[in-house]
């Protein structure tokens, strides 16, 4: 009986752990972050690898601009204006105050030198001119910020302004996840790296020069961008950006004391990143056709789609792939049945399958089908006689 008891008193451990989330706070290191919040993601794969009050809403300053970026280059995708197109500033654009290029109203303006200004400069002046050519005007493009947000799943974001100036604002928050999620979302788009990346640049034909807020961009290996910020309220934010033997990390630093405080947790959150993972990426690829009975085609294209994971340092060689497939499959198959598997396992356990999919269609064979068939095998036979 003890001994009965004792097992059931074991499973209901396991199961217990078995239902705590993976990356617990438990789980993290001490890392000596001087901030509020933090949050360490693969931007790939979307991992969270390391968290600190990662959901708590906060102010985020500048850090802001990176969701009016994310729609202004979405507006661009879609179609609504190009890098060429010249924009005119109006006079709340030319009011903003903070980080500016000291835009005048009925100033003219390339989207490229605008978009140039808002990543490395941190113009509030330009944010408000990009989002005016979106939406109309400031307020209809907050709007939008907060719908976005809500499609991204950002639970804590509420925006008030487009550009993070929080001295007359009432509720403009966001988490450390948040801006994880939107910063994630933004890299997508390569042109703002190549802006992000940038030290510095000039606009106005080289009259007005652009410096980077961001520092780690000149001093930390592998920097990509991507968003500073600091206000009074806020303290000093960041949404950093980097890139290390294939593996982008998107490490978010909020409400630290000081920007030399902020800069130092920043690169020590990527320091710890990429000193313990590696991305492990198996790109998707076409199999060998797959024998179908009884259907139109003797076989059938099959195909299965990118995989990536992360892994412990030094283990993204150690994965072991293996494909799950039927010696044959009966007809009828649709275009994007399920065949079969790509299994990926590392160190005997299972990471993940990756379905193996029909590419094409192959019809049952018809009774006249199969007559014509056995038509054709017959007359061939006898050829052969």
């Amino acid at each position: 009986m003890k001994r009965r008891f004792l097992s059931v008193i074991l499973c209901g451990i396991m199961v217990f752990w078995s239902l705590v989330p993976t990356g617990s706070a438990a789980e993290y290191p001490d890392l000596g972050l001087d901030c509020v919040s933090a949050i360490l993601v693969e931007a790939e794969t979307g991992r969270v690898l390391y968290e600190k009050n990662a959901d708590e809403a906060l102010p985020p300053a500048s850090v802001t601009k990176v969701m009016t970026l994310l729609l202004v280059m979405e507006a661009i995708e879609r179609g609504v204006f190009t890098y060429d197109t010249v924009l005119t500033a109006s006079a709340h654009a030319a009011s903003m105050g903070g980080s500016q290029i000291f835009l005048k109203e009925g100033e003219r303006m390339s989207v490229d030198d605008l978009l140039k200004s808002v990543v490395i400069a941190s113009a509030n002046d330009a944010a408000v001119v990009l989002a005016e050519a979106v939406s109309g005007s400031e307020g209809a493009f907050v709007e939008l910020m907060n719908k976005r947000a809500a499609e991204l799943g950002m639970k804590s974001a509420h925006f008030e302004n487009t550009n993070g100036l929080d001295d007359t604002v009432s509720n403009h928050v966001l988490s450390a996840r948040d801006i994880a999620i939107m910063s994630r979302e933004l890299i997508k788009h390569e042109r703002i790296l190549k802006y992000s990346s940038t030290w510095m640049d000039t606009v106005r034909d080289g009259a007005f020069g652009l410096s980077n807020t961001n520092r780690l961009v000149r001093f930390y290996a592998g920097a990509t961008g991507l968003k500073t910020g600091s206000t009074a309220k806020a303290k000093f934010c960041i949404s950093a950006t980097a890139e290390r033997d294939g593996m982008h990390l998107i490490a978010v630093i909020m409400a630290s004391p000081t920007r030399d405080a902020r800069n130092a947790a920043a690169a020590a959150l990527l320091d710890w990143g990429f000193a313990n993972f590696s991305l492990y990426r198996y790109r998707g690829a076409t199999l060998a056709p797959l024998t179908v009975t009884g259907g139109e085609s003797d076989a059938c294209a099959v195909a299965h789609g990118d995989f990536s994971t992360i892994v412990a340092k030094g283990k993204d060689k150690a994965v072991e792939v293996r494909v799950e497939l039927p010696e044959s499959v009966p007809a009828p198959i649709k275009h994007g049945d399920k065949v079969g598997d790509v299994v990926f396992t590392l160190d005997g356990n299972e990471l993940a399958r990756v379905d193996i999919s029909a590419t094409e269609s192959v019809e049952r064979i018809s009774f006249v089908s199969l007559f014509l068939r056995m038509l054709s095998g017959f007359f061939g036979c006898s050829k052969k006689l």
